[in-house]
Formats: C-alpha cells, structure tokens, sequence
C-alpha cells in the first residue's frame, strides 16, 4: 500500500462536511438566545419570535450534537436521513439535497440493492446495499467483499454510505488496498430492534440474527453478484455496539469469515447482558474477551483483538472519541488491513 494514497483517504475520510461545521450551532444559539429580545421590544412579532427562538434553541442542540458525532456531513446526508421519516421527509430532503459533496469519477463503483429477509428464522425484510467496483462488467472477474452491519441499538445499512462514507474511502483506496477490485456490502439487519412480541433482536450465540448474518445475507449476495465465494475473501465488520456483533458471530462462524473489521469494539455483551436473563453459560458464550483464550481455530482469522496463531493489528485516532467521525477516520484502514488479507488475484 502506498503510503501516500493511505494518508490522504484517512485525510478525506477525517473531514469535516459542511454540516459539521462548529460555527453552526453557536449561529443557532446566538439567535436563540437574541430572538427573545425581540420578542419584548416588538409586542407585534412576540409570537412569531417565540417560536423561532424554541426552533433555533432545538436546532442549536441538534447541530452541536452532529458537529460532535458526525453523523450528517452534508445536505445529501440530510435528505437521505430525511427520506426515512416517509414521503413528507423525501419532499423536504429533496429541497435541502446538495448532491454528492465531492466529485465523481467516471469510473467510480456503481450502487445496487436489494431487499433480503429470512421468514424461516423469523427476520424482517432488510435493505442490502451493494456498491459494484469499477469493471464489473467484466463477466470473468470475481471480486472478494467486505460486509458492514450497522451499529447498535439503532441504525440503518444508509449508515455506513452517509455517516461511514466507506464508499468514498474505498474510492480513495481503490487499486492500492489489492491487485484488482473488490467491491463491499452494507449490509442491514435488525439489530438492537424489535419482533412482534417486543422481543430485541441481539447477536447472542444461536440467534436467529446471528443465523440471518451468517447465512442468508452472504448467499443472497454471492448468489446475486460475482463474489468469490470463500471464507477467505469476506470480511465482516462494523462500529461500536454493531462491532460486538461482528466480533461474536465472526469469531462463531470462521468457517464463513476469514477477516474481522472492527471500530470502537466491545468484546462484553454490555448493554445486552440483560437480554441473557442472568444465565451464566450464556453470557459466557457470548463474551469474546474470555472464550478467545480457550478458542481453537480451524481457519485462520485475521482479526482485532490477539489470539493464537491469528494476526492482530490494532489502530488508534488520536483526539477522536466514540462517535460515526472516528468510524468513518479509521475505515480507510480498516479496508486496507481487509485487501492485506484478502487472497491474490
């Protein structure tokens, strides 16, 4: 990899947007805080400043909380976040859309989806976005993948295209991560939501996620495009909550994975340690930070957290906390610890 190309997706990836920017939400609060003002010294406009002041109270802290966590670059983050809330979000994101926030090149990967559900597990249907790479229409190349999962308790596969931008680092990474192209899925799923019968969808061992993950989204996706089909070109990963999940059902399934891609990661159940109702075995099933010492590997697995006989890379960001803008910093080389790894063309 060449090291240049590597700083400067890291660099692109690190940004700010727009949206992020820290002169936003002091704009908001400085009108909050003035509109009051002139709802006493005009008795006409009390109302109508009233409520601008609550509106620009509201969008004072909504901003200063997408500065800190980066969720929401730019105004096509906007509307693409928008457009979940229904038709009336469409209309309104379509108003605020500024298009892609940096230019395309020709020959930039080509977005396809689909929608996948599992009903002999019991799984909802869920979106899977699939970026082609360039020269997909090469009907002799096969290509290895990187599977994303949203993080946890709420998300959505969108995520990872707005918040994660892993479509813009693969396109700074694209021919120096491997000798050829690979493509990657953000792939969606229930995680942290809820059944019919209030039941959480966790990723606990011998879950229906776990299986709907390990199964059904890697054959839908292998059976729709040209993905080589071994463990050793498939990598799984994700952020925070979400990369709990990766690294439960990667390291239970290394039969199916062969690299691990982990950002802000926990290797305890944490939060969904309630979810086990207090049995012991089962927490103990589902806490890598302790079976990874006992665990024998029958393929290798190139993964976050050491164990032996498997290769372990560990990165830090330096000043950045647990929010998307550390996820969508460390990916660049969280994709090229993945090409590292992936098998020779």
């Amino acid at each position: 990899m060449d090291v240049t190309v590597l700083a400067d997706a890291a660099g692109y990836c690190r940004a700010e947007g727009p949206l992020e920017s820290p002169l936003i939400w002091p704009g908001f609060t400085a009108a909050a805080l003035v509109l009051p003002w002139v709802a006493v010294r005009w008795p006409r406009a009390r109302r109508r400043a009233v409520i601008a002041a609550v509106c620009c109270a509201l969008a004072a802290g909504l901003t200063g909380l997408n500065t800190y966590v980066g969720y929401t670059r730019t105004g096509h983050d906007l509307a693409l976040l928008l457009g979940r809330g229904g038709a009336p979000g469409r209309a309104v994101g379509r108003l605020l859309d500024d298009g892609d926030d940096r230019a395309v090149p020709a020959d930039a990967p080509s977005q396809d989806s689909f929608d996948h559900a599992d009903p002999g597990d019991g799984i909802p249907s869920s979106r899977v976005y699939v970026p082609l790479p360039p020269g997909y229409a090469n009907p002799d190349q096969t290509y290895p993948v990187v599977y994303l999962v949203h993080g946890y308790p709420f998300g959505s596969a969108q995520d990872w295209l707005t918040a994660g931008d892993a479509a813009g680092a693969l396109d700074g990474l694209t021919g120096t991560t491997r000798s050829r192209p690979w493509s990657w899925s953000a792939s969606t799923s229930p995680l942290g939501s809820r059944d019919a019968t209030g039941r959480r969808w966790t990723c606990r061992r011998g879950s229906r996620l776990e299986t709907f993950l390990s199964g059904p989204v890697v054959s839908a996706v292998d059976g729709r495009y040209r993905m080589i089909r071994d463990r050793a070109a498939r990598a799984l990963g994700s952020m925070a909550g979400g990369a709990f999940a990766a690294l439960n059902i990667g390291l239970h399934h290394t039969d199916g994975f062969g690299v691990l891609l982990l950002t802000l990661p926990y290797d305890t159940p944490g939060d969904v340690r309630a979810e086990f109702h207090g049995d012991s075995a089962a927490i103990a099933r589902n806490t890598p930070r302790d079976y990874l010492r006992g665990m024998v590997f029958h393929d290798p697995v190139a993964v976050l957290l050491a164990a032996d006989g498997q290769q372990a890379v560990v990165h830090v960001e330096p000043g950045l906390t647990h929010t998307w803008r550390t996820a969508r910093a460390t990916l660049p080389y969280l994709l090229v610890f993945a090409g590292g790894h992936f098998p020779a063309a």
